[in-house]
């Protein structure tokens, strides 16, 4: 496993995660088993307590009594772990198990009459004390500390192994747990692993778009990826027709220079009109190939202001003709795109309705109504009172390299550009004839 890949890292992370879970779970287990062994511990020496107290005796002679064998049998077995002493007031000791010989078990403060306390003291013995008053027959009271110890090791003994059992099975579940991880961050990832077989698989040219099942998160991501997918193909595609168209243009004007350089009297006007030309055939072909049809990826464009600005512009190229353009919109026309697609198809659109009318151009920019199921929200619409196009004609013009005059000056592309990039913006494209004009009447509609 790769250390710098996402499955690493979530692997590792997990790992840690459950590493402090169980060292924290074990913690609290052991401190919770401890306290429990102590509290178990604190209720036996409260037995063995109230099992001296059975056997006590008080004598007529006012003085405590202890058989000489008791119950239980490790208190008569020195060093046995279990000690027990009765002390008088001002710790006097009384008595003593066999067990407890040479250990003073005698309370550090004084006790109240029926007073329990469960300490642990600086021998590391837990120990009952347990204050009582006695009255004998003659009616004289007696204040007395009966007290039972038990070693530390009997509950570290306990504690120790419940620790190495806690621990063994918290182990073998913690490598239970690693190994489903591993499987589960395997069966989760599987999806971004079926993108980059399908993302290797389109740079070896096997596929031309992700369309593999993928989970609802990575749909929007497989979504935008195919849209920079066929946008980059569009655009290679429009480089290489643009070479194309580029190759083919300056086919002409080179053939007139070189029948130029070929006579004995160089035309000197004709050099310039075709190295002009040349400029502007290179020019033109360059800012066709620049525009790119993108639409998921591009910022906001205001259709209306580009419109405005062409309008100008073909107002100053066909001066000559005194064409009034009408331009029909409410407020601004924004749209996801390039500026520069927006002005390949309204420019190109209205270059030809100038071109081919007689007075008039009428634009107009409409906002469709919204519906769930519509798909464009604005329409751009372009009417001339020109000849119009014959109905016949209108498939052909939309191809490379056709014109609707071959007579007239043109490359015959403009309007395959328009159809490519309102295609490539997800639009759509329409002709008819004018109702009102009765020249060409061409509808875009737009999202």
């Amino acid at each position: 496993m790769n250390i710098q890949s996402l499955s690493f890292r979530l692997f590792i992370s997990a790992g840690f995660v459950l590493t402090a879970f169980f060292a924290l779970v074990a913690f609290v287990l052991e401190q919770g088993f401890r306290e429990s062994t102590e509290q178990g511990l604190k209720e036996t020496l409260q037995v063995h307590l109230y099992s001296l107290l059975a056997v006590a005796e008080m004598t007529d002679a006012g003085k405590m009594k202890m058989p000489r064998s008791l119950r239980e049998p490790r208190f008569s077995n020195p060093s046995s772990g279990l000690y027990a002493a009765i002390n008088q007031t001002d710790n006097i000791l009384i008595w003593r198990s066999a067990s407890a010989i040479g250990i003073d078990l005698s309370p550090s403060l004084p006790l109240k009459p029926g007073e329990l306390i469960f300490v642990k003291d600086n021998n590391k013995r837990f120990v009952l004390h347990y204050s009582i008053i006695w009255e004998n027959k003659k009616g004289i009271e007696n204040h007395y500390v009966f007290t039972v110890a038990e070693d530390e090791s009997f509950v570290i003994h306990q504690v120790g192994r419940f620790r190495v059992t806690l621990r063994t099975w918290l182990f073998f579940i913690g490598a239970l747990l690693v190994l489903i991880q591993f499987f589960v961050l395997r069966w989760s990832l599987k999806p971004l692993r079926i993108i980059v077989n399908d993302l290797e698989d389109i740079e070896a040219g096997k596929k031309t778009r992700l369309n593999g099942q993928y989970p609802i998160e990575l749909k929007g991501l497989a979504g935008n990826l195919n849209a920079l997918i066929s946008s980059e193909r569009a655009h290679l595609e429009r480089y290489r027709n643009t070479l194309s168209d580029l190759a083919h243009s300056l086919k002409t004007p080179l053939a007139i220079l070189r029948g130029c350089i070929e006579t004995s009297v160089v035309n000197k006007e004709t050099v310039e009109e075709q190295i002009s030309r040349m400029n502007d055939i290179v020019e033109y072909q360059l800012q066709k190939a620049a525009a790119k049809g993108q639409k998921k990826l591009a910022g906001k464009v205001d259709i209306a202001e580009i419109i405005d600005k062409i309008i100008l512009s073909l107002e100053k190229v066909y001066s000559d003709k005194n064409i009034v353009f009408s331009f029909t919109h409410n407020d601004s026309f924004f749209m996801y795109g390039e500026a520069g697609d927006v002005y390949e198809i309204a420019g190109n659109l209205l270059d030809n309705a100038a071109k081919w009318c007689d007075q008039q151009v009428q634009i107009s920019l409409v906002r469709l109504k919204k519906e769930k199921s519509a798909k464009f929200s604005l329409l751009l619409q372009i009417e001339d009172d020109g000849p119009g196009i014959p109905e016949a004609k209108l498939v052909e013009i939309l191809q490379r390299g056709v014109r609707a005059d071959e007579h007239m000056q043109g490359h015959g592309i403009g309007m395959a550009v328009v159809s490519e990039l309102t295609a490539l913006l997800g639009g759509q494209l329409s002709a008819s004839t004018s109702e009102t004009l009765g020249g060409m009447k061409w509808q875009v509609y737009l999202p």
